[in-house]
């Protein structure tokens, strides 16, 4: 079942967010991940959206996100975002068509 990766960044260093930013996509793709969106002006509809980046990633499962969080290179890649930036970063679990509660 797919996986999703929802990330909150607030960039407070945009030139080594940069850095990150050059050395993503190839670390990323390797783990077969898709980037869904990427927003830094989304329209809010309820509350309030003080974050300056909005990332939404899916993985075809749990063990590929797992194994591309924390695989070496992309640690090392991670060193330069968590330098230039705050995050929340959260792992979702894929809809199977059967609402939670509703079995």
């Amino acid at each position: 079942m797919p996986v999703y990766i929802v990330a909150e960044l607030t960039i407070q260093d945009r030139a080594t967010y940069t850095i990150y930013e050059a050395g993503f996509a190839e670390i990323f793709q390797r783990y077969r991940g898709e980037v869904l969106a990427v927003d830094e002006q989304p329209t809010v509809l309820e509350g309030e959206w003080k974050h300056t980046r909005t990332v939404l990633l899916r993985f075809p499962d749990k063990a590929e996100a797992d194994r591309w969080y924390r695989s070496p290179e992309y640690q090392a890649l991670a060193q330069h975002r968590l330098r230039s930036s705050r995050a929340n970063v959260a792992l979702l679990q894929g809809f199977d068509g059967v609402l939670p509660g509703s079995e």
